[in-house]
């Protein structure tokens, strides 16, 4: 009995199609829809299956902008079925190179033809006129001189390019987004309470290169399965971006401290905190979401932090202890628009009134953690987010209403992070780092 039309189609691009309409029409996360779609495939359709659905995402304003070119007709019209296989054949026409045009093009027109009513020869118009065309013509047809023009080019959303343009200077904006696109860094953070870099670096089997300015990090060359590793279960390491080692580091605690981390999960930031104390001294973590807590905790076991306690408590709210602790992180929730590369449906998710609300909630838990920071003491706010709204604004306006705080120079300290617009304040560019976006204030009590 010959196989339905479906059953032929490879099971990466079968895959990546699923994913492209959870996320899109049932707002999934994409890497949790990945899990799902792809967990069963073997090694090399799972890598083909995460390249062509996380690309199709973070490329869709692009892509959308060819299939309004090419089917002459808007895209937001066509019925989604259709327009996840436009997306995802245009994507694997365009910016991948390996499978012969006619079997990509006939894989989404099957797809159509499955979970379309009609308009599969749509499908296979517009895509046969892109294989034809070119990647090298259309995509080289592109500028990116304005904000508009770059919001397509480099597939943002245009509120997005508007704010880098005006923030950052064009040429930076462009720089950013097109990094944007690019493949996240994969670095790990050596646990200082188990392993240093070194002997971590030895017990991978995967190269990987040191950075100068953080001892613990390690950046691999390669993939890695970092849960399958025997090190991981060792406790030997967390996967954790350079910036965001940063953090902690700026926090700089003293072993024998008092430390509140505020906005704690999932725990990366709250146990380097407890490696750099060397277990002496104790980390307060505070996490609202009870699930959330019960992973941080178990973190912090496998990292072997025992000196972390958790707390499940709103961090907005001042912490029910006297305010005696020596240094005081605060790590709240943000629009994270310095993750672009690591979480490609990120972009299509936020908003710039959504970032008006994040930074009055992020005023709040930071007015909280100032309460619980004892006079002489250290008070970090870091966030993985590019927005003078959530970073420079938020910090100016505090500072305007707490007398007895001033702002540190970490300019002499992290010397591999670029000035913010806020003098002494620190900001990673992807762009310029090779790591995620964050900014990191200091402030000191007096």
């Amino acid at each position: 009995m010959p196989r339905p039309p479906e059953a032929l189609i490879a099971p990466a691009r079968r895959a990546a199609y699923v994913v492209l309409r959870r996320t899109f029409e049932h707002g999934a996360y994409t890497d949790l829809a990945l899990r799902a779609e792809a967990g069963a495939l073997d090694a090399r359709d799972r890598a083909l299956a995460m390249a062509l659905a996380s690309g199709a995402v973070q490329r869709k304003a692009t892509l959308d902008h060819f299939i309004e070119q090419l089917s002459e007709r808007p895209a937001e019209r066509l019925d989604a079925p259709l327009l996840a296989a436009l997306r995802l054949g245009l994507y694997e026409l365009l910016y991948m190179a390996g499978a012969p045009d006619y079997a990509v093009v006939h894989d989404a027109v099957e797809l159509a033809k499955a979970h379309a009513r009609a308009g599969h020869g749509l499908v296979n118009a517009v895509l046969r006129r892109a294989a034809r065309e070119g990647p090298r013509s259309l995509l080289g047809a592109l500028g990116d001189a304005t904000f508009e023009q770059a919001a397509i080019k480099h597939s943002h959303p245009e509120w997005l390019a508007r704010l880098w343009f005006e923030q950052l200077g064009a040429g930076e904006a462009r720089a950013l987004m097109a990094r944007d696109n690019e493949p996240a860094e994969l670095a790990l953070r050596a646990n200082a309470l188990v392993t240093d870099a070194d002997a971590l670096a030895r017990a991978l089997p995967v190269a990987s290169h040191r950075d100068h300015d953080i001892p613990e990090a390690l950046v691999l060359d390669g993939p890695f399965d970092a849960q399958g590793s025997p090190a991981w279960g060792e406790g030997a390491f967390v996967a954790q971006s350079r910036a965001a080692m940063l953090v902690a580091r700026a926090v700089a605690p003293l072993a024998g401290e008092r430390v509140l981390d505020l906005c704690a999960a999932p725990g990366g930031k709250a146990t380097h905190l407890a490696a750099l104390m060397r277990g002496d001294g104790e980390v307060l973590a505070v996490e609202r979401d009870q699930a959330r807590a019960r992973r941080l905790q178990q973190t912090a076991v496998r990292l072997r932090a025992h000196s972390v306690r958790v707390e499940v408590a709103d961090a907005r709210e001042a912490p029910r202890e006297p305010t005696t602790f020596d240094r005081v992180l605060v790590d709240p929730p943000c629009s994270g628009l310095g993750t672009l590369q690591a979480r490609p449906d990120l972009r299509w998710r936020t908003s710039a009134e959504a970032i008006d609300e994040m930074a009055r909630a992020q005023s709040q838990i930071l007015a909280a953690g100032a309460k619980a920071l004892r006079p002489g003491g250290v008070l970090v706010y870091s966030t993985c987010t590019i927005s003078a709204t959530e970073n420079e604004q938020v910090i100016a306006a505090f500072l305007d209403s707490h007398a007895d705080f001033s702002l540190d120079d970490l300019a002499a300290e992290l010397p591999a992070a670029a000035a913010s617009g806020l003098p002494g304040a620190a900001l990673t560019l992807p762009h310029r780092h090779r790591t995620a976006g964050f900014f990191i204030a200091r402030l000191r009590r007096s």
